[in-house]
């Protein structure tokens, strides 16, 4: 097995378990974000809390549409809360190369 081999075997592994980290993200924060708007919660610490964890998954689509749907939530709640949210998606996971769409 060459280096080059072994580089891309590890590379392999490390996407497979970031996939299967996302996943579980996902599972874990769906019935938490359907709660929160469900109950039409106001709880702005139990809010603040869930988006700060979900941004670091929103780069799988399911996470993304949950931060989404808990923003527009929170909009009515503290717009510009809100807005530093959406800031901060922009700002770690938006790229030049997909024309800046949130």
């Amino acid at each position: 097995m060459s280096d080059g081999d072994a580089i891309a075997g590890g590379l392999d592994a490390l996407v497979g378990q970031l996939q299967r980290l996302q996943l579980q993200a996902a599972e874990q924060y769906q019935p938490v974000v359907d709660a929160l708007v469900r109950a039409g919660s106001r709880d702005v610490q139990q809010i603040e809390h869930t988006l700060d964890g979900l941004l670091d998954f929103c780069g799988h689509e399911p996470v993304l549409e949950m931060y989404r749907r808990l923003c527009r939530h929170y909009w009515d709640i503290d717009p510009t809360a809100t807005a530093d949210y959406v800031k901060a998606y922009r700002e770690r996971w938006d790229s030049e190369e997909d024309g800046g769409q949130a």
